[in-house]
């Protein structure tokens, strides 16, 4: 509509430059009426709008398909005609309060006829009045049918995106995990009349297995370097391990067993002395390499407890909990630029890092679980999308002004462009002001419990952070967020428990999550190339 709008021709928008004078005694002089352009109507017609508005009504067309579907040609057939019949209908649109424009200022205009009566000509404004009222109805009604137009396009092009990346993925893996799409007569079919959901391959039920070691070669952040002070330590679970972290005398971070070699005695409920670990039984002190070096009340022996690779990145403490060498790069996970942090948090939960990714990367939850939280207020979109390029682990959220990527292993980011609070739709994140961007971390502690790191940042309000305990709120509203989340959460991990598979049906908006799930898939498989991602790590 504003581009037909925007094709008019000069004359036709701007004002004319001819008026209609009468003196009033002393009054000076008073504008009585706008002369239009030189000519009739119907001249104006076929000289100035003719080329613009004189185009074919496109007739309905019936194609011939086999059943209810049609192949690939017709359905772009189909959407041809209705972006043809838009464009009709949209200048027909223009044309009509063109025309009623014209007849307005032909009323009000006492020189281009004769002299009327002020009660005619007040019937006359009030019959054009509700003619323009009926066109302004049925330009709305325009505009809805290009929105449904544009939708079809967008979900004929999900669906061809789809297939050529479930025939891309036939010739990369022998893995199964595909799109399954409608069967059809034909294999470039397209139900143009009854669009079935389309379906992945996916299958999570029963009790969580043992992890797989190719989970583990990656540098999982375990801690933020602010919680890790010369004199405290960390303990963690990694995998069904227990694990410790303390600064040696250089300050650098280390993480050892946490259980001691004499009688596995758990270390954390010591002390640290001078760079080591206290164990808080009989005493022994372990370095950040895991060498004993003090055994008090014995002679001392050549004794050692595991230890892993452990470095201190961008105020993070990072570990490699596999057998592999470590790569050599530990990725960043910084807020974007202007963006200052104000919380860091830690919480332990009672549920698998898998079902705690799924939560994270699905946003079409929120208004339904989040309605005392941050999404109070909000409505229901009628159609909820995450766009994202035909392979990568990020994109956005439609209609939420949403960025979201997933990082492996286990990282969720995301980038919220904040306006009125209930209102977050029909704007995208770069159209916002002012942001909120979040880390969510989902160290996998065991195959029932998650270690979450939870850091938020804004660019905006940078006085914040040095409000008196602020933290306490941050932490409060984060975990009345998290609540939410949990109770439902923690339901899908009992039913999946007893067989239940909690990805049986996935649905447009559960993109994001289902490529966690494949990429996971075919990281535990073995797969050499990983779906989504340039390179393993």
């Amino acid at each position: 509509m504003t581009a037909t709008i925007a094709a008019l021709p000069f004359s036709l928008c701007r004002p004319s430059s001819r008026f209609s004078f009468k003196k009033q005694g002393g009054a000076g002089i008073r504008v009585l009426a706008v002369f239009g352009e030189e000519g009739s109507l119907e001249k104006k017609n076929n000289n100035n709008y003719g080329p613009l508005f004189d185009v074919e009504d496109p007739k309905p067309r019936v194609l011939q398909s086999k059943g209810k579907f049609l192949d690939v040609n017709q359905a772009l057939e189909v959407a041809r005609f209705d972006i043809q019949y838009c464009d009709w209908r949209a200048r027909r649109d223009v044309l009509a309060i063109m025309l009623l424009h014209d007849k307005v200022v032909e009323v009000l205009n006492p020189l281009a006829r004769e002299v009327k009566s002020i009660g005619t000509m007040k019937k006359e404004l009030a019959e054009l009045q509700q003619e323009l009222e009926q066109a302004h109805t049925q330009v709305h009604i325009s505009e809805a049918r290009i929105v449904t137009a544009l939708d079809k396009l967008a979900n004929m092009e999900t669906l061809v995106n789809d297939r050529l990346l479930q025939e891309r993925n036939k010739h990369e893996s022998d893995s199964d995990r595909t799109l399954l799409t409608p069967s059809t007569s034909s294999a470039s079919a397209i139900d143009t009349v009854e669009t079935k959901p389309s379906r992945r391959k996916l299958n999570v039920s029963g009790p969580v297995q043992p992890y797989h070691p190719n989970l583990k070669n990656f540098w999982y952040p375990v801690a933020f370097s602010s919680n890790l002070n010369d004199d405290t330590m960390v303990p963690i679970d990694c995998f069904e391990e227990p694990w410790v972290i303390f600064r040696g005398k250089d300050g650098r971070p280390g993480c050892v067993q946490n259980t001691c070699a004499h009688r596995a005695c758990p270390l954390h409920l010591g002390t640290v002395n001078e760079g080591r670990i206290q164990c808080p039984y009989h005493g022994w002190e372990y370095t950040t390499d895991g060498k004993c070096e003090k055994m008090p009340s014995t002679r001392q022996l050549n004794i050692k407890i595991r230890s892993l690779p452990c470095f201190e990145h961008e105020g993070m403490i990072w570990i490699w909990p596999g057998d592999e060498p470590p790569t050599a790069t530990i990725p960043s996970l910084q807020p974007p630029a202007g963006f200052v942090i104000h919380a860091e948090l830690v919480m332990e939960l009672p549920v698998e890092h898998g079902l705690l990714l799924d939560n994270l990367l699905d946003l079409a939850h929120a208004p339904f679980t989040h309605t005392s939280t941050f999404a109070k207020g909000w409505s229901v979109p009628s159609l909820v999308k995450f766009l994202t390029p035909a392979s990568g682990l990020q994109g956005y959220w439609d209609p939420y002004p949403i960025d979201m990527e997933f990082r492996p292993p286990c990282m969720v980011l995301s980038t919220i462009g904040i306006s009125k609070p209930g209102k977050l739709e029909g704007k995208s994140a770069r159209d916002c002001s002012t942001h909120l961007h979040q880390l969510h971390v989902c160290l996998p502690s065991s195959r029932q419990k998650t270690r979450l790191l939870y850091r938020m940042s804004l660019d905006f309000a940078p006085m914040l952070k040095h409000v008196p305990f602020m933290h306490i709120i941050w932490k409060y509203f984060a975990e009345q967020v998290l609540n939410e989340d949990l109770r439902l959460v923690i339901g899908q991990q009992d039913r999946m428990n007893n067989g239940a598979n909690i990805w049986n049906w996935p649905v447009a908006y559960d993109k994001l999550g289902v490529r966690y799930r494949q990429w996971r898939d075919a990281l535990e498989s073995g797969q050499k190339k990983l779906p989504f991602t340039k390179s393993k790590q």
